[in-house]
C-alpha cells in the first residue's frame, strides 16, 4: 500500500520574531499576529489543526484540536525563500547568501550587458512593483531589460511581454545565473515578466520563474527519490530545488492554481511526497504589505483545506509550514526573520500534541523521511511518534 505525505509551504507566513531578529532589522515582527490584529480573520480549520495553540498567533485557540502543533526556528542565517525551503528539506546553511544593498559591480554588469548584447536600466535595491512604475516606460522606449534586487539575495530582470518575449527573457536570466557564481553566487535569479502601456498600468504576469543555485548537498527529496519514492512539486518548488530530487513538477503560478493542482496529485496514487509553495501571500500581499489581501488569501487557504484533506487516504500525513515572515505591518517591504508555525497530522489518528519550540526546520525533513521508513535525519530530530500517540 503507497504511503504519501502532503507538505504545504504557507510562503511568508511567520510566527514572531527569532531571538536574532534585531541584526536583521526584524524586531517585533510577527506576520500571523499582527494580521489577526488589524482584520477580522477567521481560520476555524486551520485552528482544528491546532495554529491558536501555538504561542502568540494572536488566533483563538480550538477546543477539538486534531492535529499536533508547535513553532520552528531557522538554523541557518538569513531569511530568504531558497534558505528557507532547503532547511525545510534537511539542508541547514552555515553562512548567508550574498546580497547587494547597493546594487550589483559596475564591471560585472558591463559583462552581463555584453553577454545579452543590450544595455540594462536600474541595477538597484526596489520594490518590483515600483520599480515598473520607475523604469517601465523608458523599458519600452529603449527595449532595455530592468535589473534590479531587494534585501534578499535576488537577481531580478524584469521585461514587457510585448518587448522582450518570455524565451529571451529566460534566456537572460540563464545567462545571468551561468554568471553569478563564487562571491557573487545569489540564490535565485527571477524573470519578472509584465504587461501594460505606462506607469500605473504596468501588471506582472504569471509566466514568472526563478532560476535557483542548485542545493549545495543531498535534501530529503534526493533520498526520497534514490528510494523510489515519487516527489512531486507544484508551484515554484521546482525552481527553489533547480529540479534536484523532483520527479514530477506542476509549476502552477499563484495559490488557487497550485492548490488545484495539489488536489489532482491528491487524486492519484502516488506513493511519496507532494511538496507545494503557495507564494501568494509574500508575493502579492507581505512584499506589498496589504493586509487585508494577506488576510483573504489565509482564508481562501483555511476554507479549501477541508477538501484537501478529504483527498488524503488514511495514514497520509500532512505537514503546513512556512518559510520565514514578511510581515505586512512591519516597516520596508523585505522579508522578516521570525518563527514559522508547524502543524502537522495523519490522516486517521486525529492525535493532539504541543510539538514546541523546534530548533530547526530540518526537523520536518527528519520526520518525513522516517514516516517514509528512511534512516536519514539530517541531523534533525523527527517529531513522526508525536503525531502517531506517543508523547
Amino acid at each position: 500500500m503507497s504511503k504519501r505525505a502532503l507538505l504545504i509551504i504557507l510562503d511568508s507566513l511567520g510566527v514572531g520574531a527569532l531571538p536574532d531578529a534585531e541584526q536583521y532589522g526584524d524586531e517585533g515582527s510577527n506576520t500571523l499576529k499582527h494580521i489577526a490584529e488589524n482584520t477580522d480573520l477567521n481560520l476555524p480549520n486551520l485552528a482544528s489543526l491546532g495554529l491558536g495553540h501555538i504561542e502568540d498567533t494572536g488566533i483563538e485557540k480550538a477546543e477539538n484540536v486534531i492535529g499536533s502543533y508547535g513553532r520552528m526556528a531557522e538554523k541557518s542565517p538569513g531569511k530568504d525563500t531558497t534558505t528557507g525551503h532547503w532547511e525545510i528539506a534537511g539542508l541547514a546553511l552555515s553562512s548567508p547568501f550574498p546580497t547587494f544593498p547597493n546594487g550589483f559591480p559596475a564591471s560585472f554588469m558591463e559583462e552581463f550587458e555584453k553577454a545579452i548584447g543590450t544595455k540594462t536600466l536600474g541595477n538597484k535595491v526596489a520594490s518590483g512593483t515600483k520599480i515598473l512604475d520607475e523604469l517601465g516606460e523608458e523599458h519600452i522606449k529603449t527595449g532595455y531589460p530592468i535589473v534590479y534586487t531587494s534585501a534578499d539575495s535576488v537577481f531580478q530582470i524584469a521585461a514587457n511581454e510585448e518587448i522582450i518575449p518570455l524565451e529571451k527573457l529566460y534566456e537572460m536570466c540563464n545567462i545571468a545565473r551561468n554568471m553569478l557564481k563564487g562571491d557573487m553566487a545569489v540564490a535565485r535569479v527571477i524573470a519578472r515578466p509584465f504587461i501594460g502601456k505606462k506607469a500605473g498600468g504596468f501588471t506582472r504576469t504569471g509566466a514568472r520563474r526563478d532560476f535557483s543555485i542548485a542545493p549545495t548537498g543531498d535534501t530529503m527529496l534526493d533520498v526520497l527519490k534514490a528510494n523510489g519514492f515519487d516527489v512531486l512539486a507544484v508551484g515554484k518548488i521546482e525552481d527553489i530545488f533547480s529540479g534536484k530530487g523532483i520527479t514530477y513538477s506542476n509549476h502552477a503560478a499563484g495559490n488557487e492554481a497550485c492548490i488545484k493542482a495539489t488536489k489532482e496529485y491528491l487524486k492519484r496514487d502516488f506513493n511519496g511526497l507532494c511538496f507545494v509553495n503557495l507564494v501568494d501571500f509574500d508575493m502579492l500581499y507581505g512584499h506589498r504589505r496589504d493586509v487585508e489581501g494577506y488576510a483573504k488569501a489565509l482564508e481562501y487557504f483555511d476554507n479549501e483545506l477541508p477538501e484537501l484533506i478529504s483527498l488524503m487516504n488514511d495514514g497520509d500525513i500532512l505537514i503546513i509550514t512556512a518559510d520565514h515572515g514578511c510581515d505586512p505591518t512591519h516597516k520596508g517591504t523585505d522579508h522578516t526573520r521570525e518563527y514559522v508555525p508547524l502543524l502537522s497530522y495523519i490522516k486517521g489518528k486525529n492525535y493532539s500534541n504541543n510539538l514546541g519550540t523546534r530548533s530547526t526546520f530540518a526537523d520536518v525533513a527528519a520526520t518525513i523521511c522516517e514516516y517514509f521508513g528512511l534512516y536519514e535525519r539530517f541531523g534533525a530530530v523527527s517529531f513522526l511518534k508525536e503525531l502517531e500517540g506517543d508523547k
